[in-house]
């Protein structure tokens, strides 16, 4: 390495500093948005918008933009780590480079204002408190795709390959096509087929406190290190970190619904465990954190659905459950149990929804986010087609915003290119489960007192490398093969003709 390029990488590890530390505002103002005095948070995003600034300020100014090229050019003298960093930061230094600064704050400042407008929209079950903001949104991201098009992507596509590199509507549309192709009918059969679920899930109240007790044991099994991280409430569960010491989830909980807190804090924690288990060789760098949303998505999926809805897994924890909910749950059987957390139904919710509809779910997503970037679906009509699209591919009508076009906050947080990993990621555990399968007895280790198996496993093939390589090559890496969505076919046609006695 050069005299030039040291001096240019220690100008660039400077920098970076300095945006690593204006990120630490945005993640506890993320923690305190659902405690915080309502009347103190345009004060609040006034602040967070002028530390927005900062941050654009120093990612488009000259000394950082001319350290990124002089490392760039001279990349073939860096390690492995750091030159597929500035392979990354030189790509997202040329597209924030193509936002007008008053475009970007401006927007900054509408996804800060949306949020407290989206939780009323979904409690309250009227679209129309954030009906504004998404328009603002959408047009945003609209002007957003025309500054950032190149010669090999444009519209849509600009948005999905943010979230998962290399995906296109193209693949896709490939890869939804395969879902609705299989599961379709399939899902029909397993309707069908299925037994009813005990009538004490319907028909009981659970308390909260007690779910709170049964997540906390939750957290012993997942590992969740409590010196490492925190567990809070909010209307829609998500996971944050500062680096792998400081990582926290939230949760909601319902009397009526035992099983809605107990996936969203395994899902929660799936991702949780992949932060702490990046490497500390790479944390106060830009590679320490996970690699991409599909692949977060991935690890989440697997641990709520493939594990958390395994018949192993609750063999070893259901005694727990049913002593913490001694009263509710004293006729339902681990059968009774098991039948009700892989009951299969055309539900409103996509968080609520069992492993073979969920897919479903994200396709109608999807297919609306081409709309909007087509310019098809606008804030005029969004609920419309919401509530057509539930009534095509789920069978259900739509009652209220809450549990339609409201009741997630992606779009509302500017995040569209999102939900299409959520339905990827899920098949990438499938093909990672394989993959386990081949090393050790992945099954049996579900049933373990905790996943620490499973999780040296996922550290070892995954959580380690963070963001220090390209998504496909970390996949490759894990499963030994490039991705291929017939393992995802073949697990859910496979795991649900057992649990209906009927052919895959």
């Amino acid at each position: 390495m050069n005299a030039k390029t040291k001096r240019a990488k220690q100008t660039y590890l400077a920098v970076n500093r300095r945006l690593r530390a204006l990120g630490l505002p945005f993640f506890l103002n993320t923690w305190e948005e659902e405690v915080m005095p309502k009347a103190g948070k345009p004060y609040r995003n006034m602040q967070l918008v002028e530390l927005s600034a900062m941050a654009y300020e120093y990612q488009t100014g000259r000394r950082y933009t001319r350290s990124i090229q002089t490392l760039y050019e001279d990349r073939a003298a860096l390690d492995r780590v750091l030159r597929h960093e500035i392979e990354e930061a030189k790509k997202n230094a040329d597209k924030l480079a193509k936002i007008p600064k008053a475009e970007y704050l401006a927007y900054q400042n509408t996804v800060l204002e949306a949020y407290p407008k989206f939780v009323e929209a979904k409690t309250t079950g009227r679209f129309a408190p954030v009906k504004p903001y998404l328009k603002d949104i959408l047009a945003y991201k609209r002007k957003y795709a025309a500054w950032e098009e190149t010669d090999t992507l444009s519209g849509y596509d600009i948005l999905l390959d943010e979230f998962e590199e290399g995906m296109t509507a193209q693949k896709y549309d490939a890869f939804f096509g395969l879902v609705k192709q299989e599961l379709v009918p399939f899902l029909q059969r397993v309707l069908s087929a299925q037994k009813k679920v005990h009538p004490a899930f319907s028909e009981r109240t659970f308390p909260v406190e007690k779910q709170k007790a049964f997540c906390a044991y939750l957290g012993k099994v997942m590992l969740f290190d409590p010196a490492k991280t925190m567990m809070g409430e909010s209307e829609h569960p998500y996971t944050n970190n500062n680096g792998n010491c400081d990582v926290r989830i939230t949760n909601h909980f319902y009397e009526h619904d035992l099983a809605s807190a107990i996936f969203s804090a395994i899902h929660e924690m799936g991702h949780a465990l992949y932060e702490l288990q990046v490497s500390d060789d790479l944390q106060g760098t830009m590679s320490g954190g996970g690699v991409s949303m599909a692949m977060h998505e991935s690890q989440s999926r697997f641990f709520e659905n493939i594990v958390g809805r395994s018949r192993a897994f609750w063999e070893r924890h259901y005694p727990v459950l049913k002593e913490i909910f001694r009263e509710e749950l004293s006729d339902v059987s681990l059968d009774d149990f098991y039948a009700y957390i892989n009951h299969v139904s055309a539900g409103l919710v996509r968080t609520e929804a069992d492993e073979l509809t969920y897919p479903l779910h994200v396709l109608i997503r999807y297919e609306m986010e081409k709309g909007m970037m087509e310019g098809t679906v606008t804030e005029e009509n969004v609920e419309a087609v919401w509530n057509e699209k539930y009534k095509q591919y789920l069978g259900v009508d739509v009652p209220d915003a809450g549990r339609g076009v409201a009741q997630d906050m992606h779009w509302y947080s500017g995040e569209l290119g999102y939900f299409p990993t959520y339905a990827l990621g899920s098949a990438y555990g499938a093909q990672m489960l394989s993959a386990m399968r081949k090393d050790f007895d992945a099954d049996a280790a579900m049933g373990e007192e905790t996943l620490c198996t499973i999780a040296a496993w996922l550290k070892e093939h995954i959580h380690k490398f963070g963001a220090s390589m390209p998504p496909a090559e970390i996949f490759a890496i894990a499963c030994g093969a490039p991705f291929d969505a017939h393992y995802y076919i073949d697990h859910l046609k496979q795991k649900y003709a057992a649990l209906c006695g009927i052919a895959p």
